[in-house]
């Protein structure tokens, strides 16, 4: 799987895109093992030129190239997005959500939360100690609200560059 960074997305980055990058990008999503000949051929460079392409995106934190696992296939069956409230600096409190091994991700928002964390755990008492005992227990946490993931309909990778 290959994702755009938040920093590119927003454009804050000091990197640009142009449509040559975007089409490798495009062809790492549809397959992230293909062949940088191949690569190269549908995108009209050398497997050179892609190969310097592909580690200068990845240098300037423009895109990852990741396994992407079925939490369910690997032992983890809960998934849940938990909105949480914050009394003061996000920062800290987002940094602690980010270290934590069972968060996947954290988004800081506007809107009914301050902070939106998805959380990845192996079974419902997994889940219950993340919330209770790490998160509602991190300093400047107000209140927290739990979504619980009943079924994953879809979850794609291949935004950004369609």
């Amino acid at each position: 799987m290959v994702s755009r960074s938040s920093e590119s997305r927003t454009g804050s980055g000091s990197s640009s895109i142009d449509a040559v990058s975007l089409a490798i990008i495009e062809q790492l999503q549809e397959d992230g093992r293909r062949p940088y000949a191949a690569i190269g051929k549908a995108v009209g460079l050398s497997e050179a030129a892609v190969r310097q392409r592909v580690q200068k995106l990845l240098d300037q934190g423009v895109m990852q190239i990741v396994a992407v696992t079925d939490p369910l296939t690997v032992g983890f069956r809960r998934q849940a997005m938990v909105g949480i409230n914050v009394e003061g600096d996000l920062d800290p409190v987002a940094d602690a959500l980010a270290a934590m091994q069972e968060v996947e991700y954290v988004v800081l928002t506007a809107g009914s939360f301050d902070l939106l964390a998805e959380i990845v755990c192996e079974d419902d008492d997994h889940l219950l100690d993340v919330i209770n005992r790490r998160i509602r227990t991190l300093p400047g946490v107000r209140s927290t609200e739990s979504f619980v993931y009943l079924k994953l309909k879809k979850q794609t990778y291949m935004w950004g560059t369609r």
